[in-house]
This record gives structure tokens, C-alpha cells and sequence, in this order.
């Protein structure tokens, strides 16, 4: 953390997918008439934090709708279809100088304000700063896609991670650094109910016959 950088933690929501494969834009489905970008920013916000940053697609013009009322600093992924590290770096320049950054996406319809503030109670007892969440299937590729006990989001980075992003595959994200950590430096939380993200129809299916998502 350089001298002079803000105190606590920043959020970030990563909310700049096309949803190509569910056919509509995800960030705007709702629950309990709660758009899922406005619940998560409401969460994020529920933290305390320094600062929100919501990461938004270039045609923004109804999810800044969906954000009416709830005070965050919205930044425009110019071209967010180069995958989760463009929408990374383009959060970056909000947050770099945070101690600690909270990393959440729009599409865990089972989050909850206690895991959030979990994770951030769990990264500031860690030796390395860092927690993640676990679930079994987990495949979220901000950090990891291919085991089933490995770190995912949401997950909480220190804030100077975002100036040297690890140079990979557009999806690389912070998986490899948080993989490569000792086991025994990172805070991890168990979460089973968020291994369902809203990707595809099907998962849509399953969001809402368990109640997790509105009906149509």
C-alpha cells in the first residue's frame, strides 16, 4: 500500500458480460423486483467500503437505469468481450491503491451480505491478505476454472494487484496468483450455493425453480 493511499477496502462488481449464452442480459434479471445489479451493488455497498466500482459494457443505458439511487462509480469496459481481465483493468485505476478489493460478479443469485463481510474479516487475518470462495463445480474464471476446492469469486485481493495483472489468457485474471499461494496464507469460505451462476438458460431454469430468481 503506497503512502497517502485510502484506508479499508473497495468493491468491485464485474457486471460487463454480453450474456450471449442466456439470451439477455443477465444484470437485469430480478429478485424480489430487485434487478441483480442493484442487489449486488447494495450488498457491496452494505460493506462499508472506500468505493464501488461497477464495471459496465459500453450500451450501459439500462443497467445505469438499474442503478438509480445507489451511489457507485460506474466504468465503462470498452470492449469487454476480450474477457474478465479487460474488465479487471479497467477497474483498476479505482482501486490499485486500496489495502484490500473485493471481487464480486452480478450473477450468484445466492449471495449474501455475510459472506461478503466473511471474506473481508477472513483476508484480514490472512498472512497474504487474500480470501476466496470455494464451491464444488466452481468454474467463475476471474480465478479459477478447473477444480473443485480451488479459490473463486467473490474474493478479496490486495488492491496493488490490479498495477502488475499476471500476463495470460483473456480470463486469467488473478487465477493463477491465488492458486499459487500456500494453502495455509489464504482465507477460504465454503459456499455450495454459489456454484449456480446464471450463464445459460438451463442454470436460469434451475435459479428459478429454487427460488432464486423471479418468474419471467
Amino acid at each position: 500500500m503506497t503512502a497517502g493511499a485510502p484506508r479499508g477496502h473497495a468493491v468491485v462488481v464485474l457486471a460487463a458480460g454480453a450474456s450471449t449464452r442466456l439470451g439477455q442480459p443477465k444484470q437485469l434479471l430480478r429478485i424480489d423486483g430487485e434487478t441483480l445489479l442493484h442487489r449486488m451493488v447494495r450488498l457491496a455497498r452494505g460493506t462499508t467500503p472506500g468505493a464501488v466500482v461497477a464495471v459496465l459494457p459500453p450500451d450501459a443505458d439500462l443497467l445505469r437505469e438499474a442503478l438509480a439511487g445507489q451511489p457507485c462509480t460506474l466504468a465503462i469496459n470498452p470492449d469487454p468481450g476480450r474477457g474478465m481481465r479487460s474488465s479487471l483493468d479497467t477497474a483498476a485505476p479505482y482501486v490499485a491503491e486500496y489495502a484490500q478489493v473485493l471481487v464480486i460478479t452480478c450473477d450468484q443469485p445466492a449471495l449474501e451480505a455475510a459472506h461478503l463481510h466473511a471474506l473481508l474479516r477472513g483476508a484480514s487475518n490472512a498472512s497474504s491478505g487474500c480470501a476466496a470462495t470455494t464451491t464444488p463445480g466452481s468454474d467463475t474464471p476471474c480465478v479459477s476454472t478447473d477444480a473443485s476446492s480451488t479459490p473463486g469469486v467473490p474474493a478479496v485481493i490486495p488492491g496493488h494487484w490490479f498495477t502488475d495483472l499476471t500476463p495470460g489468457t483473456p480470463d486469467s485474471g488473478f487465477r493463477a496468483r491465488l492458486r499459487a499461494l500456500p494453502p495455509s496464507s489464504l482465507f477460504l469460505l465454503d459456499a455450495p450455493g454459489l456454484a449456480l451462476d446464471i450463464d445459460t438458460p438451463e442454470n436460469l431454469r434451475t435459479a428459478r425453480a429454487l427460488g432464486l430468481i423471479d418468474p419471467a
